[in-house]
């Protein structure tokens, strides 16, 4: 088990678990608890979120005036009240409006502010006054903010500013590849080498907006001829220090990414290994400034087990077999959502193969799961509701396989959540720590101090040096941090599902939108019997306000 020493000794700071008492473990046969993650505290990262890109001004000269009666030309602009303005967001739908008005001393004004979205306020500024104001939008997006200066003769000058949330909101893509440098779709056909880049066009690709923030891309590494990671970042931005896809030699291995786009519409993939490899990149949805899709998290939730005949008959898909399945009405998906976030798992194939994720249809020619004879793999997955409510699952091997799907959240007009974006980073590494964490055991993290608003992390998930085969878990816990601190917490029960599944040795990622569920703290789950490494890697958050 992660113990106090190694923690204190690595100057990391954290705050330890306790071991769990005899007793406490119930039916489970769990007997240990990892030590806490760090308090993942995002007011600086969202503070640089809701800068970066969206504070805008508009300055006094840019005050408008009305022609004066008669027909005469417009008042002498000196004479007359002006008012500049200076916006930024705040949070995933809040905007701060910083007004500067200037007028002759002792002169009373209205100052009336029209958000854009049909709602106004009116306040007032006697003489030469400064005034913020703050505003919540209902739905991420760009508004136009017009400020009216007013007397008892009517309107004595305008200004306006667009302002533009931090929240990004979600639009379903039909699958599609954007990027494969075997068949030279999206770059030149050839392999990209060591420590190389490849880039991908988002941004006006594939009937894709101009403008778009963030992009649900399933990368797939394939024909590695050393080991290695990829890094999935916006064109334009620092390679990061973390890892999206990890590989070795030989292996064909996917992973589902939410990265964010560069200002010019390129996303960079960057190979971080001594080898050459070809990427393939298949894009299944996009965020934007627009109002169009929040998000909901949901417990994880299991709504098909071929082993069992859930939600599609029992027993193995043949090969090159489909079956669609009810999404809407099921998990707590309701029948508004657009598109849903799933866990995919691949269990006992008979041979290798991918799996295709789609909302009905022909299949297209995407994969969201590549696996080999005999391999147990999970992998997140994106994908549009069909109109009938439900999605499609092909089996692209030849021969059968059982399969699994975990849901965990949607995408939804009513949804509240919006997508914060920020840079790549690290939140935490048992590497680091001195020690792995214990087999049917877990590590608990708060997310913002608590801060309710934050609803999902977006994260990346990676398991290294397991001494056994095992799967991850992922789930809010229903303590909260004062529990722990104060000792009076209670042992946690996962839910039914797994977010990535592993073998002895193998280094395995998996996209991961962890709900922070009532308390703000998520647990990670080594739901195997033998040790493992966990690093977790954050880039972003959904907020609701």
């Amino acid at each position: 088990m992660l113990s106090t020493a190694a923690i204190v000794a690595a100057g990391v700071g954290l705050v330890p678990g306790v071991a769990n008492a005899t007793g406490q473990d119930g039916a489970k046969g769990m007997d240990h608890r990892g030590v806490s993650a760090p308090d993942l505290d995002l007011s600086k990262i969202a503070a640089k979120a809701y800068k970066e890109g969206t504070t805008t001004s508009s300055p006094a000269a840019k005050t408008v005036h009305p022609a004066a009666k008669g027909g005469q030309k417009a008042a002498d602009a000196a004479a007359e009240p002006t008012v500049a303005l200076e916006a930024g967001a705040t949070s995933a739908h809040g905007v701060e409006l910083k007004l500067a008005v200037t007028s002759d001393p002792g002169t009373a004004l209205g100052v009336q502010v029209e958000w854009g979205d049909g709602s106004q306020i009116q306040v007032g500024a006697n003489g030469p006054t400064n005034l913020t104001e703050n505003h919540v939008y209902a739905k991420a997006g760009v508004y136009t903010v017009k400020v009216s200066l007013v007397d008892g003769s009517g309107v004595r000058g305008t200004n306006q500013i667009v302002v533009q949330t931090a929240g990004n909101e979600f639009t379903p893509h039909t699958p599609t590849r954007l990027l494969d440098t075997r068949a030279g779709i999206g770059a030149p056909a050839k392999k990209v080498p060591a420590f190389g880049t490849a880039r991908i066009k988002v941004g006006g690709a594939a009937q894709i907006p101009a403008g778009v923030t963030a992009v649900a891309l399933n990368v797939t590494v394939t024909n590695p001829s050393k080991d290695g990671h990829v890094r999935v970042y916006a064109e334009g931005g620092e390679v990061p220090t973390t890892s999206n896809v990890n590989y070795t030699p030989g292996q064909t291995v996917p992973n589902m990414v939410i990265a964010s786009v560069g200002q010019n519409g390129y996303v960079d993939i960057y190979n971080h290994g001594a080898g050459e490899l070809d990427l393939i990149a298949d894009v299944t949805g996009y965020f934007s400034k627009s109002a169009a899709s929040g998000y909901t998290s949901l417990n994880p939730s299991r709504i098909v087990d071929t082993r069992e005949g859930l939600g599609t008959g029992t027993g193995k898909v043949p090969g090159y077999g489909s079956f669609s399945t009810q999404v809407h009405g099921r998990g707590g998906v309701p029948a508004s959502a657009k598109a849903v976030a799933l866990n995919v798992t691949v269990h006992e194939p008979n041979m290798e193969g991918h799996l295709t994720v789609y909302p009905g249809g022909a299949a297209p020619t995407s994969s969201n799961l590549n696996f080999g004879q005999g391999q147990t793999i999970a992998n997140s997955v994106i994908v549009p509701i069909g109109p009938d409510g439900k999605i499609s699952i092909r089996n692209g091997a030849g021969a059968g396989t059982h399969v699994i799907v975990d849901v965990v959240g949607y995408y939804s007009p009513e949804s509240e959540s919006a997508l914060i974006r920020t840079a790549p980073s690290r939140w935490f590494d048992t590497r680091e720590w001195g020690n792995p964490l214990d087999g049917r055991s877990y590590i608990y993290g708060r997310v913002a101090g608590g801060d309710t608003n934050v609803t999902a992390l977006v994260t990346n998930a990676t398991v290294t040096n397991p001494e056994g085969t095992g799967f991850l878990t992922v789930s809010p816990d229903p303590n909260s941090w004062a529990a722990y601190e104060g000792g009076w917490d209670s042992w946690p029960t996962p839910p039914n599902s797994s977010n990535l599944n592993w073998t002895y040795r193998k280094t395995v990622p998996n996209l991961v939108q962890a709900s922070s569920g009532v308390n703000n703290v998520i647990d990670f789950w080594n739901m195997g019997y033998q040790s493992t490494d966990l690093l977790v890697d954050t880039f972003g958050f959904y907020a609701k306000n």
